[in-house]
């Protein structure tokens, strides 16, 4: 009798796996799987890849475009206001059942979600995986892990998850180390309203401003919020807040009085911007850096940042490419006037590449920054949001005005040896 109840119990393990659970589901903890699927992410087992996905956070939505995932999304909520992702229908956590007619298999949201809605969802045989923001780097990549194995697999989605976290990064380092040297690094805060709400030190918008070369003046307290009169008190070099409030500011008793208000050095940035941790986190930084330094987005700039740019790309080349460097010389030496005119012909047929633009010339475009290693997204020849960034980060490292336009200058720039890559 106990032999056949064990030859029925194999026997439906080899029929149906995934729903007895004979095959075990993968753990993500300590690194990449050895399979794709099942796989456990913050203790939700997804099963198979998702049929479709809704993004239910602006934050999640970000990460997914930085990964190049965004094929996957059937809905996002009205949060999500990447222009990108705007074609998509909006849903709520309520709406099971249209999600359903929808596609979708999995949900993704930074939020806990009601065991009503939960159960719901379920009910309709979709998965619902909440993820929180990061609020360190360690965090950061493993988010972006935790996003890329429920997407594509606790192998695939790990590795190339993994991969872009740490790009991102190298990226973040490369802008703080063309940032002038000061023996004085200078302060900032970030702040959200005139009641106290500001980046403190257990945010992550506390490493964006220290990869702008700034020490963060909240840095020693935490939860977000302090003090109006210690945010007086510490009088910081720079003010960086929410779009609406540098009027405010020199408007308001004590704020008035500070000198990042009396010397102009307050800033207005985006606040979607400042909750986003795919690309946008770039952007940020780029804004930071920029408003203190000028110099850094002036076509001309300083020597010691052509010098400090120089040694990224020397480090960067001899490490990454050198096989490939060999052979250019070796061309170059034999048909120097070839490719000289090869050079005045690859010159785009507009005279300026943006935003919305497509074709050939921008997949050429695309092709060639990710050479350089700056593109982070996938590409088909639409000049979109990660194309955009793509060009900002080269002309940032570049030592060109970050427009994200591409004109004939800029593309001989792009396409020429002295074209300074990407760390990453």
């Amino acid at each position: 009798m106990k032999k056949r109840i064990l030859t029925a119990i194999l026997s439906l393990c080899m029929v149906l796996p995934s729903f007895t659970g004979c095959e075990s589901a993968a753990e993500i903890d300590s690194g990449a799987a050895q399979q794709d699927y099942p796989v456990v992410i913050n203790e939700v087992t997804i099963q198979s890849q998702p049929e479709g996905v809704a993004v239910l956070s602006d934050n999640l939505a970000d990460i997914v475009l930085a990964l190049g995932y965004e094929i996957n999304l059937k809905a996002r909520s009205a949060d999500c206001t990447q222009s990108d992702l705007k074609v998509l229908p909006e849903v709520t956590a309520a709406d099971a059942e249209k999600m359903k007619e929808l596609g979708v298999t999995l949900v993704l949201t930074d939020e806990e979600l009601s065991e009503e809605e939960t159960t719901e969802l379920n009910n309709q045989g979709i998965t619902v995986l909440p993820l929180a923001p990061a609020t360190t780097r360690s965090e950061f990549t493993k988010l972006y892990t935790e996003v890329g194995s429920a997407l594509a697999g606790g192998s695939t989605g790990y590795e190339k998850a993994e991969k872009t976290a740490t790009n991102i990064f190298t990226t973040l380092d490369d802008i703080t180390r063309i940032i002038p040297n000061s023996d004085v690094p200078a302060t900032a805060v970030y702040i959200t309203d005139l009641e106290g709400s500001v980046a403190t030190g257990d945010t992550f918008t506390d490493i964006l401003l220290s990869s702008a070369g700034f020490i963060n003046g909240m840095k020693g307290s935490t939860g977000g919020k302090v003090e109006v009169s210690s945010l007086v008190s510490a009088n910081p070099d720079y003010i960086f807040c929410a779009p609406g409030l540098k009027t405010a500011l020199s408007e308001t008793d004590g704020f008035q009085d500070m000198d990042a208000v009396k010397d102009g050095h307050v800033c207005e940035i985006d606040s979607a911007l400042m909750n986003r941790q795919g690309r946008s986190i770039l952007t940020v930084v780029s804004e930071m850096a920029g408003f203190a330094h000028p110099e850094l987005s002036e076509s001309s700039g300083t020597e010691s940042s052509a010098e400090s740019q120089s040694s990224v790309s020397s480090e960067s080349s001899q490490e990454e490419s050198s096989q490939e460097e060999s052979s250019e010389e070796s061309s170059k030496e034999e048909s120097s006037k070839e490719e000289s005119s090869a050079e005045e012909s690859s010159e785009p047929a507009s005279s300026t590449l943006k935003r919305g633009d497509s074709g050939d010339d921008v997949l050429k475009l695309q092709e060639r920054l990710d050479e350089l290693g700056y593109m982070f997204t996938l590409y088909d020849g639409t000049f979109d949001q990660g194309t955009e960034q793509a060009v900002k980060d080269f002309q940032l490292n570049n030592n060109y005005n970050a427009t994200g336009e591409v004109n004939s200058e800029l593309w001989n720039t792009i396409f020429s040896d002295e074209a300074i890559p990407s760390n990453g």
